[in-house]
């Protein structure tokens, strides 16, 4: 068999219902994406950000991860305080937003009914998450938004779930196909953990504050 790229086609068949949720969105709205996202970022980053999946008027919208929607607009901004975009974000593809250092993907790559996919759907995406992570030769740190992402970037490592517990600002040091990498965790930046307190921007800032010393002293 073929080796898996790190991209899902954009007519990618691996997840019925998938498929037809983002079919229904494209009937109902055919100006959007409706397509798997493609990860966003140069393949020369040594930070990987994994979300969960693309959102209905996010990523599914805009053709771009994390773009368009309350997630995006707290991950840019902290991206942009850190020194790890340029460009002024403004919520979709053209804005000329550049990523520094750093892509961003998700473990899967359709936008799921009701924001959750289910195991098979994560477990059929995930040799692109496998690929997308072997395809990154400067990898030294992945940060995963929430334990959804945190357990598929274990097993897209062939890593047991043991090896690492998820816990907001967690670190662990794993073995990547390049090399060592460490894994920090973060409660995804949703606009609900934000409204309910869970996750606070001052929270987040400390989790990007220790990627960005960490980076700071790596090759």
């Amino acid at each position: 068999m073929p080796e898996t790229p790190p991209e899902a086609p954009l007519d990618c068949p691996l997840c019925p219902r998938l498929v037809a949720f983002r079919e229904a969105s494209a009937r109902e709205h055919p100006e959007w994406h409706n397509a798997p996202v493609k990860s966003f970022g140069p393949d020369q980053a040594r930070l990987l950000i994994i979300g969960l999946a693309p959102g209905l008027r996010g990523a599914n919208r805009t053709g771009r991860p994390f773009t368009g929607d309350w997630a995006g607009d707290l991950l840019y901004a902290t991206l942009a305080r850190f020194g790890l975009s340029r460009g002024t974000y403004a919520s979709h593809a053209e804005d000329g937003v550049e990523l520094v250092d750093t892509m961003i993907t998700n473990a899967v790559r359709c936008v799921p009914p009701e924001n959750k996919p289910v195991g098979a759907e994560a477990s059929a995406c995930r040799p692109f998450l496998t690929s997308r992570i072997a395809a990154m030769p400067r990898l030294k740190a992945i940060l995963c938004l929430g334990k959804i992402s945190h357990d598929n970037t274990l097993r897209a490592l062939g890593l047991p779930l043991k090896t690492a517990t998820f816990g907001h600002a967690a670190t662990a040091e794993l073995a990547g196909p390049n090399g060592p990498v460490r894994l920090f965790d973060s409660y995804h930046c949703s606009r609900y953990n934000t409204n309910t307190g869970r996750l606070t921007e001052a929270m987040f800032d400390a989790v990007f504050a220790d990627i960005r010393a960490w980076l700071d002293t790596q090759p």
